[in-house]
């Protein structure tokens, strides 16, 4: 799975994409974000407040727990706001 960090999120782990191997740890939303928050202190940090989070799986805004496939794109980012 690729997941990519946008923003503030990018810059507080200090990168903006990896690459991880999809396992029955992280095989949806919550799970994967479980697993994230665990990482160490930028992740956990990062991930303590969904609120300021937003998750796309492939391009679609996501607010669900939803299932994930070895293929998928997962990207994180702040709230955007329009103007």
């Amino acid at each position: 799975m690729k997941i990519l960090y946008f923003a503030w999120l990018k810059t507080k782990l200090q990168m903006s994409a990896e690459t991880v191997d999809w396992s029955e740890e992280r095989a949806d939303i919550d799970s994967l974000v479980r697993w994230m928050k665990a990482r160490g202190p930028a992740f956990a940090e990062i991930f303590s407040d969904l609120e300021v989070v937003r998750i796309a799986v492939n391009q679609e805004y996501v607010t669900e727990n939803i299932p994930l496939d070895d293929g998928d794109e997962i990207a994180f980012f702040p709230p955007v706001t329009g103007g």
